[in-house]
């Protein structure tokens, strides 16, 4: 009996280390080809050019940013041309451009980060429940960290729809995305874990419009956007004829959904504006600073600090997604988004070095996320964990099981080996 229960202490160490080595050889890309070479930023974006190719049947806007600078572009479709200047709707980008939005009044003194959100709102307020409210601030919704557990996406509206008001919206979403609990309220401990929320920044929109009196889509073209010279971008519907067309995954024509909760979910933006978004994380022409007066460089700063941790490692500031370390004491920060039916994007930077990337595409739920993923790969040698997780679990679980499976016939191997033993005879020890 000692003898098993040793072997299968021995087993379960082994399958931890085996586990271990999994994790770390995933995220560190061990035998992972580099999808160009280091540096080479042009055969980077032809690797991109092929992966849209094979895998969407719908549009693509991609720039390459280097030192701050466009470096590549790349534009096509499969139906009508898009160009730099087309407007996709971005999705949970728009989450991203809404934290800049807050920390502008955060600065300005009008929202206190660590103040209960509640004292901000005047149209609706969180209901009841077996939490305190009060813990909710503004500094855990911007970092997914109030306990709400909602789980939305937004799915949206199709055309002809009437559209509800904030306050509906949140007190009862209509549009919530499959899987998703889709009730805005408090149903954890706040503080206590990182868990996604676009219900929380549908309370950030609520905060802005009650802070300032003024629409949400008002606000941020005075306060964001056009100090940005982000002048084609827009939260309220744009001219359909810079809108590209939206493409299922299939490749034929899809629906156009409109949004409530537009601050989480609908942004229309184009891939210049969106590079100018990810230039103003960086040092500008002629020594415009970081932030380009809408925030300064240390709200910049607190907004790129880890908020929110996830199996031990920081995947969340302010706002943005922290992506991997970039080996300069920072984060390649950044955001994705989804819409349905297939709308799908990324912007990602690394604010050291002014290197980035933004993907605005449809057509494909995932590409977008596949080619930010090994944007981030191909400048930090490491796998972002969202790849890990989103894209990879069922391979890195097909591993993890192979591994485990000869490591528990090798452990039942040895236990049936030893009960074979012939009993010791003769002598005396």
């Amino acid at each position: 009996m000692k003898r098993l229960l040793k072997i299968t202490a021995a087993a379960l160490a082994v399958l931890a280390l085996w586990a271990a080595l999994v994790v770390l050889g995933a995220r560190e890309g061990w035998l992972r080809p580099m999808p160009a070479a280091k540096d080479d930023t042009a055969a980077f974006l032809k690797w991109a050019e092929a992966q849209y190719a094979s895998e969407s049947q719908g549009n693509i806007a991609i720039i390459l940013l280097e030192n701050g600078h466009t470096a590549q572009t790349y534009f096509a479709s499969h139906g009508r041309p898009v160009d730099g200047n087309s407007l996709f709707q971005i999705a949970s980008i728009s989450k991203w451009v809404t934290a800049w939005g807050v920390m502008a009044l955060a600065e300005q003194g009008r929202v206190d980060l660590d103040a209960p959100v509640s004292q901000y709102l005047t149209r609706w307020q969180l209901p009841p429940g077996p939490f305190n409210n009060e813990e909710v601030t503004v500094r855990r919704l911007l970092s997914h960290t109030a306990g709400l557990t909602d789980g939305l996406g937004f799915l949206g509206f199709e055309e002809g729809q009437p559209l509800p008001t904030l306050e509906e919206e949140l007190a009862q979403p209509r549009d919530v995305m499959p899987g998703a609990n889709g009730s805005v309220q408090v149903g954890a401990e706040p503080g206590s874990a990182w868990r996604y929320s676009g219900g929380g920044y549908l309370i950030l929109q609520l905060l802005i419009e009650d802070v300032t009196q003024e629409p949400f889509n008002d606000y941020m073209q005075r306060a964001v956007l056009q100090p940005l010279g982000m002048t084609g971008s827009t939260f309220v519907e744009p001219d359909p004829g810079r809108l590209v067309d939206f493409y299922s995954a299939g490749g034929s024509l899809a629906a156009h959904y409109r949004f409530t909760a537009t601050g989480a979910a609908s942004l229309y933006t184009s891939a210049a504006d969106m590079a100018r978004f990810l230039q103003a994380d960086f040092d500008g022409p002629e020594g415009a600073p970081p932030g380009r007066g809408v925030l300064s460089r240390a709200t910049l700063e607190e907004m790129h600090a880890p908020e929110a941790f996830l199996y031990g490692l920081p995947v969340w500031g302010l706002g943005p997604t922290l992506y991997a370390p970039n080996g300069s004491g920072g984060y390649v920060i950044g955001h994705d988004g989804g819409n349905y039916p297939a709308i799908n994007t990324t912007a990602r930077i690394d604010p050291a070095t002014g290197n980035g990337i933004v993907v605005l595409q449809t057509g494909s739920a995932t590409l977008a996320r596949k080619i930010g993923g090994e944007w981030l790969y191909w400048q930090t040698g490491k796998v972002g964990l969202d790849t890990l997780i989103v894209l990879e679990a069922r391979t890195i679980l097909i591993v993890f099981a192979s591994g485990a499976i000869l490591i528990l016939m090798g452990a039942i191997l040895i236990a049936r080996t030893g009960r074979r033993r012939p009993p010791h005879s003769g002598g005396t020890d």
